[in-house]
């Protein structure tokens, strides 16, 4: 009887040992197969252009001017905008860029592209900036599709870095226009600033394959990402040229004051873009 028991603990014993080596063979397994975590690297952005308006001359190998008021093909530049754009409505001065609407028969004011100069795809792209006050005034920093002349607005897509209207004191607004939104566009943000007018402030966007994050002074305001690209709602894989104006009245500027004072000047330090 005891040497029956002897060879039943033997067995028992035999097979615990079989178990676990089983079980660590199983455990190598696993731990050979799973893949290691690598922590994802930011890129550092680097600076690959930038107009800071030192001097007292505009850099036309930068810029170039819109001029007129849109007719025959975009009267009042498709907002029913009162103003003519020259080239003669703007001026460095101490390292800034100032556009001014006047009132001379008519309004008068000036609209700055880098059309076929530069442009960019993906990146940051920033600028600083004062915003003039007034009812129906209409500051902007926006961006357009290289093919616009062959596609047409929306399709070309449209963002719009900053917007603010006079009318709407101490907020401003952030948008993207494609052909599946436009005009009145639903991927619209409103952001509540309430020193805005009083000096500069950044406003920017960080904009890559995936999505484009708006920027005012560093804080994160809005982001526009679809979820399914589609050409109707991302028109934005290709290269964008960057627009500064001042326009007067229209669609969205609103109402002109009548107490209004002219000119009004809108003033802007620098434009950047790091990639």
């Amino acid at each position: 009887m005891i040497d029956f028991l002897k060879i039943v603990l033997l067995l028992f014993f035999v097979g615990c040992q079989a178990d676990s080596a089983s079980t660590e063979n199983v455990n190598e397994q696993i731990q050979t197969t799973t893949p290691a975590v690598v922590p994802e690297v930011e890129k550092v952005l680097e600076l690959v252009w930038s107009d800071e308006f030192e001097g007292t001359e505009l850099n036309l190998e930068n810029w170039s001017f819109e001029l007129g008021d849109g007719c025959p093909d975009l009267c009042g530049w498709g907002n029913n905008e009162l103003q003519r754009y020259t080239d003669t409505n703007h001026r460095l001065e101490e390292g800034f860029l100032i556009i001014a609407a006047k009132k001379e028969e008519g309004y008068t004011s000036s609209r700055l592209i880098t059309k076929g100069k530069k442009e960019f795809q993906y990146g940051r792209i920033e600028a600083r900036l004062k915003v003039p006050t007034g009812g129906g005034l209409w500051p902007a920093f926006w961006a357009l599709g290289y093919d616009i002349d062959a596609v047409s607005w929306p399709d070309s897509g449209e963002i719009d870095i900053m917007e603010y209207v006079g009318r709407e004191p101490g907020q401003f607004f952030n948008s993207v226009h494609t052909r599946s939104s436009y005009g009145n566009t639903i991927n619209t943000k409103i952001t509540s600033a309430p020193n805005l007018e009083e000096d500069f402030h950044v406003f920017a966007i960080e904009w890559n394959k995936d999505y484009i994050q708006f920027y005012y002074d560093e804080d994160p305001v809005y982001r526009y990402a679809a979820q399914i690209q589609t050409f109707e709602n991302w028109p934005f894989n290709k290269p964008f040229f960057l627009i500064l104006n001042l326009a007067i009245g229209g669609n969205f500027g609103g109402t002109l004051d009548s107490n209004l004072d002219f000119p009004r000047e809108y003033v802007i330090d620098y434009v950047r873009v790091y990639q």
